[in-house]
């Protein structure tokens, strides 16, 4: 995989052919430093997935979007709907942030965000950030970053829809209507997926044999109204609510999800050079299950305030800003306690002055479990000349443990010990140097990032202890190299990724649990009269399921094809087949040490979903 990528990347560097089309070399990105700016100028490591890469991507998940971009690797629980993580350069699946709109949305039991539950339909576009931004976002985005942006209104009234129909009795319906007035912006939509689905664990025997099937419905919504020059207020709505059958030993199981935010905000231009932005909402995530460990009931709701302030220096740009976060939790699991309150304090300063960038952020936030945290970001980028561009940063970020690791309550399991929460755990900790070096030329985009990240008082949920709890363990060094090409050649548009990470537990050098060494993505598409079609190989090296190594977790290639008729400017059919080849894998799997024969968790064969999309062009 290694050798093929590469050598298809300088291929097309070098080619003579005739370029159809040139690279956008203005999108804006928000993400990276908390204000607009041209993604060209950011000096973070920056993805932007538009919404026109995720219609082509045909019936996919987030998490199939999101595996094939550099630096990301999914594991996963059974089929659609099932759990589904995601880490960010080798890191946990609870380092990384995720924001909906700029409202944060996780569990804070878990830590983690329930990915299965946000449709593509919704979503406009996406914004990925690698590397610690703790100095920007506070706890827990020593990964980064992942932002998703969902249909906003604007132009003239605009009404799109699309329904399909594919493997497993897979059926999908979708409708936005957007516009614009003179002063305000407004936009509504909402999505149903239902699935028969595939057993979440690989076995043929029992009731854990069956097909565990999936429904989510979904709806976004936003207006904004600007009341005079430079001053608007808006509202946002999000919500989603899933239920999902899953393989219990042996028993019938569910769960049913529900996860939602809204906010009210307002943008004001103050003076010429200032301008504050406050957005005041709640994000809530909900959780209840019935299996054999009987019924359980969990919610997170995350009540948020975020006032920032960008001031426009005579050189640069000065950003101050509050954020607070108030946790609390609830449900059929008593926890000690079951609230924590967040005071972020931020203060950033970007610089863009002739070839030279430069960025500098600093964050203090205090907490009522843990006190006080520091973070921060140096950056600095020199463009040598049109084309050539090079940057280099260091960063501190930081994880706070989650309830299940601080309260979880006491539990006797006989003869299999006991367990409980440890409210005495110190967040871990990281420092991160990368350097990045950037070819642009418009046709061809190649880009290469090295970096180390040092994360200390790793939390683990379990020590192996007949009587256990969470704990600080030992620290981890995370050191890898993420190559990216973008570029057009004649007809054919390509893009691919390849990561050659380290990443591994410093006091016993093993790797990291369902983390590979490897991992790259190439998707080619091309132009053919009405037709577009499209190509994606995804690659992984082998991986453990387990801290100690023993639970092997084998590599794997996955080939998919996408499909686009145009029957006119309005009207379009999708046609997509995933896992062509049919390859067995797994992401995850229900094998330990204590019971190695266990089986894996299942993974789709070759399926195939075809659906309608209707999109004026005017």
């Amino acid at each position: 995989m290694k050798n093929t990528m590469i050598a298809s990347a300088i291929a097309l560097l070098y080619s003579q052919a005739a370029f159809a089309e040139t690279l956008n070399l203005h999108d804006v990105v928000v993400t990276a430093n908390r204000i607009e700016q041209n993604k060209e100028n950011t000096l973070a490591d920056v993805t932007i997935i538009d919404r026109e890469q995720i219609e082509r991507s045909g019936q996919s998940t987030l998490t199939d979007i999101l595996s094939m971009q550099s630096g990301i690797e999914i594991e996963s629980n059974g089929g659609v709907g099932a759990t589904a993580n995601v880490h960010i350069r080798g890191n946990s699946s609870q380092s990384v942030v995720v924001l909906i709109d700029g409202m944060r949305v996780a569990s804070a039991t878990l830590g983690t965000t329930s990915f299965s539950q946000i449709q593509p339909e919704q979503i406009e576009r996406i914004e990925i950030v690698r590397g610690p931004a703790s100095s920007l976002y506070g706890s827990d985005a020593i990964g980064g970053v992942i932002q998703i942006f969902t249909k906003q209104g604007k132009g003239d009234l605009h009404l799109t829809a699309s329904a399909g129909y594919g493997s497993y009795n897979t059926q999908q319906a979708a409708a936005t209507i957007s516009g614009a007035t003179e002063h305000t912006r407004f936009s509504a939509g909402v999505s149903s997926l239902t699935t028969g689905g595939i057993s979440s664990i690989k076995t043929n025997t029992g009731l854990d044999a069956d097909r565990d099937s999936f429904r989510n419905l979904s709806f976004n919504g936003s207006i904004s109204h600007s009341w005079a020059e430079g001053q608007d207020v808006g509202a946002q709505l999000y919500t989603s609510q899933g239920h999902y059958n899953f393989d219990g030993s042996n028993f019938p199981a569910y769960q049913d999800l529900r996860q939602e935010s809204y906010a009210v905000s307002s943008n004001n231009k103050l003076f010429d050079q200032w301008t504050s932005h406050v957005r005041v909402g709640q994000s809530m995530d909900t959780l209840d299950s019935l299996g054999s460990f009987g019924q359980s009931y969990l919610r997170t709701t995350q009540g948020q305030f975020s006032w920032q302030n960008d001031v426009k220096l005579p050189l640069g740009t000065l950003i101050l800003a509050y954020d607070h976060l108030e946790d609390k939790v609830n449900g059929t699991t008593d926890f000690s306690k079951s609230k924590r309150i967040n005071n972020g304090y931020l203060a950033s300063y970007f610089l863009e002055q002739d070839a030279n960038t430069f960025k500098l952020s600093l964050r203090r936030d205090i907490n009522s479990q843990f006190g006080s945290h520091n973070t921060g970001n140096i950056a600095y980028g020199y463009k040598f000349n049109e084309y050539w561009k090079a940057s280099a940063s260091y960063g501190t970020a930081y994880r706070a443990p989650t309830f299940n690791d601080l309260y979880w309550p006491f539990q006797d399991f006989g003869s299999f010990g006991s367990y409980q929460g440890n409210p005495n755990l110190k967040p871990e900790t990281s420092r991160n140097q990368e350097i990045g070096v950037v070819y642009d030329q418009g046709h061809h985009r190649v880009s290469a990032t090295a970096f180390q990240n040092k994360v200390e008082n790793l939390i683990i949920c379990c020590q192996g202890l007949f009587n256990d709890s969470a704990a600080n363990v030992g620290a981890a060094t995370i050191k890898g190299v993420s190559l990216t090409y973008e570029g057009w050649i004649s007809s054919y548009h390509l893009r691919a990724n390849a990561d050659f990470q380290d990443p591994k537990n410093d006091d016993t050098d093993k790797i990291l649990a369902r983390r590979s060494r490897e991992h790259g993505a190439i998707w080619l598409g091309q132009h053919w009269g009405d037709w577009e079609l499209g190509s994606e190989l995804l690659a992984s090296g082998k991986r453990y399921n387990d801290a100690d190594n023993t639970i092997k977790l084998g590599g794997y290639a996955l080939l998919n094809l996408t499909a686009k008729y145009s029957i006119n400017d309005d009207w379009s059919i999708n046609a997509r087949v995933n896992n062509l080849l049919d390859k067995q894998y797994a992401l995850a799997t229900t094998a330990s040490s204590f019971n190695p024969t266990a089986p894996d968790y299942n993974t789709m064969g070759t399926n195939l979903f075809v659906s309608v999309r209707y999109s004026p062009s005017k």
